[in-house]
């Protein structure tokens, strides 16, 4: 069985917390949305809230979702009351706005950048709060604790705490100098279940711009170097570049310098509060401790062996963050390793409103609280935000297909509209897998804005897999899918979705559909097997067979599988990719064997209109017994595909009479009426 995406070319308090010198009798309170540590780390006992409680906690952090949240705005102001002096050494606090998190929700421990604060991640706070226990690492702007100390400190929480909690994972996410501690601890700890997130990781150092701030210290005058946060506080904007500028004339790489100033000036208004984070004697000791980190981190990572993701930005003026990702990912352990890019970001990722760190999570499937990644329980919906932000993504495509969606009522009535839909699982639709897969794309989209309904695509391995070649597509390409619920095809998945009354989208006829010889347009190539309906069967589940039509209306196979296996080129490559690709049908002959992997070549047409139509729903309830037998069993599988193949053909009929199918008839009803207006079709 293979499914969506086959197609491999898809467009309260916490407890106080401890480390370090402190005694257990040291808590103290550094904001009111900051607890500090003690020695013992203690289990949150705040009570649980009532239906109502969470119900409006729920709809204020969605309000709070919602908005664009300026990230350096909020750091700075929660960063006034951290940096006071205090004495005290490296130590844990657990933001106060994440006192609610799921049952055995992993722990979290954010390790900071060269500021040390700690807040790096306080937009995000809310959201990793409900599925993590979140621990941040605050390092005292006059602290001077060295490198391999610090990581000790790192070290001694991650042990005890894995001590406590043996199987449950434990994320380490660094930035910059925090990624260097959490490689060096997970170096250190191979046999720990680490899972490290790494933005922007300083192992690039030694290539960095970062290195040319210490001649810049130097080459300020000795009168302005012990002023220099007053200074800093009375400037902004360009008065302060015209000053940096005049700096750093005649310094060697004076273009690069000028870049890393370029930077760090975009955000002068926060210098007041920079300065005192970073005094010139901090910014110092820091760059040294820059240097040691990144060669101490280089030189261990041969010895890891923790799942890693790498976050890079493509504009980051400080570290050469781009290449470093890419040659991280080639020297940590291939199967356990993922990058993923951000060409428009800056060097302060996660405090930029455009990056969802809980939805980078989500998207790469990093997100479990065992051993291993369960697709079933470990999955966490999509929120709102997220899924709206999906769908709008592909806004153009659904505005050019212009769906027109019918469904059957219980009582056999065709109706427009998804009225049809069955709202209580487990339900699984099943049907025709168009041109390239895309007609899942306006389908999962509609279901989900006008019923609420969150279809779990059952989908190819590659999908999850990355590329050992860079041949197939990035698998960054399939993260929308993954945070709209897409698994892996496999029994086990199958049961679990099952198990939770999901509602599943399968195509039995796979990439062999998906990716059809010319000619083949809405051929089912349905395997002989029939497990989906014993298994729909076992759980009483509904199965909703469909039939899609259109997706050939915008493209014409000229050039397929048939004609590029004559050419030697082209048979090599198609064998090269196929052998990256798991195998899903060995022990099946025919058609429906395990597809080739390839691109056919399409010749683009004139956009016409998609057309979906669900048909009334197959009962399987109490009929468990009688379709173990594999006869009557298979009998109900041909019920189903006969069905799909009459969808298919009632809707290829009635297309013909619709005046909105082409594309220029319905931009001028859009124009006219409205682009949010739904266009007429033909009368049923």
């Amino acid at each position: 069985m293979v499914a969506v995406g086959a197609c491999p070319f898809p467009t309260v308090l916490f407890s106080p917390l401890s480390v370090g010198k402190l005694n257990s009798n040291q808590i103290s309170i550094v904001t009111p949305r900051l607890a500090v540590s003690a020695d013992q780390i203690l289990v949150s006992t705040g009570e649980s809230l009532s239906a109502v409680e969470k119900k409006k906690e729920k709809k204020v952090l969605e309000k709070k979702e919602k908005r664009r949240i300026n990230g350096w705005n909020e750091y700075l102001e929660q960063s006034k009351e951290l940096i006071k002096p205090d004495g005290g050494p490296p130590r844990w606090f657990s933001p106060l706005e994440c006192a609610s998190h799921l049952d055995n929700s992993p722990l979290l421990l954010f390790l900071p950048g060269i500021d040390g604060v700690g807040l790096g991640l306080i937009s995000h706070h809310q959201k990793l709060g409900r599925i993590f226990d979140i621990w941040c690492l605050h390092i005292p702007v006059a602290d001077r604790t060295s490198f391999t100390d610090i990581v000790k400190i790192v070290e001694r929480t991650v042990k005890s705490e894995y001590q406590r909690s043996p199987n449950r994972p434990i994320y380490l996410v660094g930035e910059s100098l925090g990624a260097c501690v959490a490689l060096a601890v997970a170096a250190l700890n191979p046999d720990i279940d680490l899972v490290l997130i790494l933005a922007n990781p300083a192992t690039s150092f030694s290539r960095s711009n970062l290195q040319l701030l210490t001649p810049l210290l130097e080459a300020l005058p000795d009168p302005l170097s012990p002023g220099l946060p007053n200074i800093l506080r009375t400037m902004a904007g360009e008065s302060l570049r015209r000053m940096l500028d005049n700096v750093v004339q005649g310094l060697p790489l004076q273009n690069t310098t000028k870049e890393l100033v370029k930077d760090l000036t975009t955000f002068s208004l926060s210098l007041p509060v920079l300065a005192d984070i970073l005094p010139k004697e901090t910014l110092e000791w820091k760059l040294q401790m820059l240097k040691s980190a990144s060669a101490y981190a280089q030189s261990r990572l041969y010895a890891i062996k923790a799942q890693t993701l790498i976050l890079c930005s493509g504009n980051d003026q400080l570290l050469p963050s781009h290449q470093e990702g890419e040659r991280l990912l080639n020297l940590l352990p291939k199967s356990k390793c993922e990058l993923r890019k951000f060409d428009d970001s800056g060097h302060f990722l996660f405090l930029e409103g455009s990056v969802d760190l809980v939805t980078i999570i989500k998207g790469t499937s990093y997100y479990r609280r065992g051993k291993y990644h369960d697709y079933a329980s470990d999955f966490i919906p999509p929120t709102p935000d997220e899924a709206r932000k999906i769908i709008e993504s592909n806004s153009l495509f659904n505005l050019v297909a212009s769906a027109v969606m019918l469904s059957t009522l219980e009582d056999g009535t065709i109706v427009k509209g998804l009225a049809g839909i069955p709202l209580e699982g487990p339900v699984l639709f099943v049907g025709y897998h168009m041109l390239l897969g895309l007609e899942k794309i306006p389908l999962v989209s509609r279901i989900f804005l006008e019923r609420n309904i969150l279809i779990r695509g059952i989908a190819h391995p590659m999908m999850f897999m990355r590329s050992n070649t860079g041949k197939m597509p990035e698998i960054s390409s399939y993260d929308n899918f993954r945070i709209m619920g897409a698994v892996p095809v496999a029994p086990a998945n199958f049961f679990k979705l099952f198990s939770s009354k999901a509602h599943m989208l399968l195509y039995p006829g796979g990439m062999r559909e998906a990716l059809h010889r010319k000619g083949e347009e809405y051929k089912l190539f349905w395997p002989e097997q029939s497990e989906f309906v014993r298994m729909a069967a076992r759980f009483g589940a509904k199965i909703v067979p469909f039939g899609a039509v259109g997706e050939d209306d915008l493209g014409q196979v000229v050039f397929d599988y048939d004609d590029l296996v004559k050419i030697p080129y082209f048979r090599t490559e198609i064998e090269s990719l196929t052998s990256e690709v798991t195998q899903l049908r060995g022990d099946v002959g025919g058609e429906v064997a395990n597809q080739q992997v390839h691109m056919p070549l399409i010749l683009p047409k004139v956009p016409g209109r998609f057309y979906y139509y669900f048909g009334k729903p197959f009962e399987t309830k109490g009929r468990k017994q009688e379709l173990r037998d594999k006869e009557k069993a298979h009998e109900f599988y041909l019920q189903v595909k006969s069905e799909v193949e009459r969808c298919i053909a009632y809707l290829k009929l009635k297309r013909e009479s619709d005046p909105y199918r082409s594309i220029g008839p319905r931009l001028l009803y859009q124009v006219t009426h409205g682009f949010e207006s739904e266009v007429p079709t033909f009368e049923i």
